[in-house]
């Protein structure tokens, strides 16, 4: 994705065109529900509606989000978008388990299906829309790095093989004349989404938890700090330990300890901190760099039990 591609796209556009899909993919759902009684088609377009009421609340995060830092946030708004991510999972569970009450009821009383091919075509169609709008969501929350977008786009991924698993079983249904199918599919459906729903909830959680950065992040931040770090005739040794990160939505910050010589002047000393912040913050975008300045020979505690009481 280019530069200017990745401008155009942002977050808050890409929701509001979620919102867009979400109600043109409802109301076909809806239709092809309505016109083939088929509880497996009902349980689709359960799912798309829980796609607008997350796409709505995840618009809303994302711009809390991207509010600057406050006197009463002063790390920023960031983690906002961890509520969608969660709110998102709390709406796919409770839709899979009323996808599971509906179809428990027309396992018990299995019905016929009507005008199977009109219901088919219409799933079809909101199934492509939301795979087009997916997979555009997904690779710009990469590149934004907004997890309030790719649980979106994840969850619409979810969403179209589900409709793909319907259209299948609703064709073999219709050729079969096996009614019991259509409830179980439904059940399928739901167990898909239940396990969606647990795990944005697990990524939502970890979020607010300040998760370490990617195993891949870390390793840019190493080599970096390790381009300043040498010892020569003239030029002293520096040192960095206690390297700690934390992932706050877009946002990425570190922490870490720089030990240089004693005999170093403070404007010397906070020179080469700032070509360290610089350069971290350059190989690793969105990144928020803190480094404490300490003398070769002083060791600082970096995290003690005896701090909490």
């Amino acid at each position: 994705m280019t530069p200017a591609t990745t401008r155009l796209l942002t977050p808050k556009r890409l929701l509001m065109a979620s919102i867009v899909v979400a109600i043109i993919t409802i109301t076909l759902k809806t239709l092809a529900w309505v016109v083939t009684d088929s509880v497996g088609l009902l349980s689709d377009a359960m799912e798309s509606l829980v796609n607008l009421a997350s796409a709505v609340f995840g618009l809303v995060m994302v711009t809390v989000a991207a509010r600057p830092a406050d006197e009463d946030h002063p790390y920023g708004h960031h983690k906002a978008e961890y509520f969608s991510s969660g709110f998102e999972g709390i709406l796919i569970i409770a839709a899979a388990l009323g996808i599971i009450w509906a179809a428990g009821h027309r396992l018990l009383d299995p019905q016929p299906l009507e005008q199977v091919g009109w219901g088919l075509a219409l799933s079809v169609v909101s199934s492509a829309l939301n795979g087009v709008l997916a997979w555009v969501m997904l690779r710009a929350a990469r590149e934004h790095r907004s997890i309030a977008l790719e649980a979106d786009a994840k969850h619409l991924f979810t969403d179209v093989w589900t409709s793909v698993g319907v259209v299948v079983g609703i064709g073999l249904v219709y050729f079969s004349g096996w009614l019991w199918l259509d409830p179980l599919i439904a059940m399928a459906v739901a167990a898909n989404i239940l396990k969606e729903g647990f795990h944005l909830m697990w990524r939502s959680s970890q979020g607010l938890m300040d998760e370490a950065l990617e195993p891949e992040v870390m390793a840019t931040i190493q080599q970096t700090l390790d381009g300043f770090t040498g010892s020569g005739d003239k030029a002293p040794i520096i040192r960095f330990d206690h390297v700690s990160s934390r992932r706050a939505g877009q946002r990425r910050f570190v922490d870490l300890h720089m030990h240089m010589p004693a005999s170093w002047s403070l404007g010397r000393a906070a020179a080469v901190r700032t070509s360290v912040e610089q350069a971290l913050m350059s190989a690793v975008p969105g990144l928020r760099a803190s480094i404490q300045l300490l003398p070769s020979d002083v060791e600082a505690h970096f995290y003690d039990e005896r701090d909490l009481k």
